[in-house]
C-alpha cells in the first residue's frame, strides 16, 4: 500500500429501472476540493497511458465502462512508502474509486475495448503550465502484462 492512496469500493443501488452508483461526494473524507471532471476513452484494450505525477493536484479515478489496470509509484521522498509500487484493477463489474495524491506517479492500461475513465481533479488543469511531470510507461520496470491468462 502506498501512503495516502485509497481504493474505495463503491456501492451500486439496483431497482427495476436500473442502477445508480455514487462516485464521489463533497462530504467524503477522501475528498479535498473540486477543480474539474474529465472523461478519457480508450478504443482498444492494451492502450497504456502512463506515467505522470502532479505536484499539488489530487486525482479520483473511476472506470465508467470496461476495466483498467492502474500502476502507481510513490515518488515522495518524505513518504514512508517512497519508491513502492502498487497495482489496482477497476471495472464496471466491481465499481471502485482510486484516490491518488500529489507526488505519486500513476498510469493505466485498458483491459477491454472501449474502456472509459472518469477523473475528478482537485485543480483546474493549466495547459500552459501543467502541474505534472511525465516519464515513459516503461519506467520503474512496471509490469503491464495481464496476469493469470
Amino acid at each position: 500500500m502506498i501512503k495516502d492512496v485509497q481504493f474505495i469500493e463503491l456501492v451500486t443501488h439496483h431497482d427495476d429501472r436500473g442502477y445508480l452508483t455514487e462516485i464521489l461526494r463533497a462530504s467524503d473524507p477522501h475528498f479535498t476540493q473540486f477543480g474539474q471532471v474529465y472523461m478519457v476513452g480508450d478504443l482498444v484494450r492494451g492502450t497504456i497511458r502512463a506515467f505522470h505525477k502532479h505536484y499539488k493536484l489530487w486525482d479520483w479515478f473511476f472506470i465508467s465502462h470496461g476495466s483498467a489496470k492502474f500502476g502507481l509509484v510513490d515518488d515522495r521522498p518524505d513518504s514512508p512508502t517512497y519508491g513502492e509500487k502498487a497495482t489496482y484493477v477497476i471495472g464496471t463489474r466491481k465499481p471502485a474509486l482510486l484516490v491518488v495524491p500529489p507526488g505519486v506517479y500513476h498510469g493505466w492500461m485498458s483491459l477491454e475495448d472501449d474502456t472509459q475513465l472518469i477523473s475528478t481533479a482537485s485543480e483546474v488543469y493549466d495547459r500552459n503550465n501543467p502541474d505534472e511531470e511525465r516519464v515513459p510507461y516503461t519506467s520503474f520496470d512496471f509490469d503491464w502484462s495481464i496476469q493469470f491468462k
